[in-house]
């Protein structure tokens, strides 16, 4: 397994799959986990996950954000994203791997990693956790126009490699059946055939429903919460939008005690000072459960990004019911175990209705827990994870 992060601790998403799948694969298959490590990242996390591997070689993670970096990209065809992923450390390390040992194939997380695996016979597997080319896309639509045109050019060299990188899998791993639909047209024809009938396979994200579990009704005040990492810019904007236009009507219209909870770290003071009245932000949680265990609702108006969110499938298992877009509910759910809207109004009115009607709101948690229990637990994900091996190892 070659992968472009150290999935522990579990501080994102790709951590959260990636280190429930291995402990799972493990069940069933010696791993070797080849894999970039940031600064912030100890021996004890390394130990972690060799629980599971029978062995760990990590390669210490380049700063992405440097000038070496943003010259190599200005004057290469390659993305950015790939200049900063690529290690010809890591490119060695699993070339002697390769040498010293015989694998069945080589499961690859994030394909800005996979130019630093070599030629080999070995079948690859390719995890998309998202279709990144499509998630910059939608993002530089939501940039200062003064920036648009290198972040279009830099897409644009992004969508060639992914799409390039596609075409080297054995199998490619997408987490929602709107990103499948993407690969499948960026492959050619003759190549589906290459391993299988279906090169390309859905294996969504998953959820611990041990660890997130329908809690007994007994919350004293009704929290609305928002919570996103701040030191991405699509969260601070989402976060704005809330706080200038959903959460006045909401505030406005409610006739129960509510408050607006915002969840993160680093939360600027920018937008601390946007509205005060009946507001909690808080950079201090660090058990994820006990901020659904204390939530009434969650607010997710996701309007950037792709695969599908670990936030909503952790609510929709903690019964909490969810109000999102129909991009956040993307790759989930088409039914109504997720509340969707579209704007503004939208937002405020299907929040204020699960405010007001308790009714809806009781029935939706338990459909939503339900669900999440039938088709997200981690067993089940990695099962179908393990039907793809044995597919192309057939």
């Amino acid at each position: 397994m070659v992968s472009s992060f150290l999935p522990y601790p579990l501080v994102n998403g790709g951590n959260i799959r990636l280190y429930n799948l291995i402990k799972q694969l493990s069940k069933k298959h010696e791993i070797t986990l080849v894999c970039e490590r940031r600064n912030f990242q100890k021996d004890s996390d390394v130990e972690e996950i060799k629980k599971y591997c029978q062995k760990v070689l990590t390669i210490r993670r380049k700063k992405q954000w440097s000038l070496v970096n943003i010259l190599k990209t200005a004057f290469s065809l390659s993305p950015f994203l790939i200049v900063g992923h690529t290690s010809s450390l890591m490119k060695d390390k699993i070339n002697k791997e390769l040498k010293d040992q015989q694998f069945d194939l080589i499961h690859v997380e994030t394909f800005y990693v996979l130019q630093n695996v070599p030629r080999t016979n070995v079948p690859i597997v390719l995890a998309e956790h998202n279709i990144e080319y499509d998630v910059y896309q939608r993002y530089s639509e939501t940039v200062n126009p003064l920036l648009k045109p290198l972040l279009s050019w830099d897409t644009a060299k992004l969508k060639r490699s992914e799409k390039k990188a596609w075409k080297k899998a054995a199998r490619i791993i997408c987490v929602s059946k709107e990103d499948k639909k993407i690969v499948d047209k960026g492959l050619p024809a003759p190549s589906r055939d290459l391993y299988a009938k279906e090169r390309v396979s859905i294996v969504p994200n998953g959820v611990d429903e041990k660890t997130f579990f329908l809690t007994p009704n007994v919350l004293q005040e009704k929290r609305i919460l928002f919570i996103g990492d701040f030191k991405w810019i699509a969260n601070r904007e989402t976060a704005k939008w809330i706080l200038i236009e959903i959460w006045p009507k909401i505030y406005s219209q409610s006739h129960v005690d509510v408050k607006l909870w915002i969840v993160g770290k680093e939360i600027p003071n920018s937008i601390r000072k946007l509205w005060s009245s009946n507001v909690v932000f808080d950079e201090n949680v660090k058990d994820a459960y006990e901020i659904y265990k204390k939530s009434y609702i969650l607010l997710a108006p996701v309007r950037v990004g792709g695969g599908t969110s670990f936030k909503i499938l952790e609510a929709m298992a903690s019964g909490v019911p969810v109000v999102t877009t129909p991009l956040g509910a993307r790759g989930i759910t088409d039914g109504k175990e997720i509340i969707k809207a579209n704007n503004t109004d939208e937002f405020a009115k299907e929040v204020l209705s699960l405010l007001q009607n308790k009714d809806r709101w009781e029935k939706n948690r338990k459909s939503a827990r339900k669900f999440v229990e039938e088709n997200y637990s981690w067993t089940k994900i990695a099962k179908k994870l393990n039907e793809v091996y044995s597919e192309i190892l057939k």
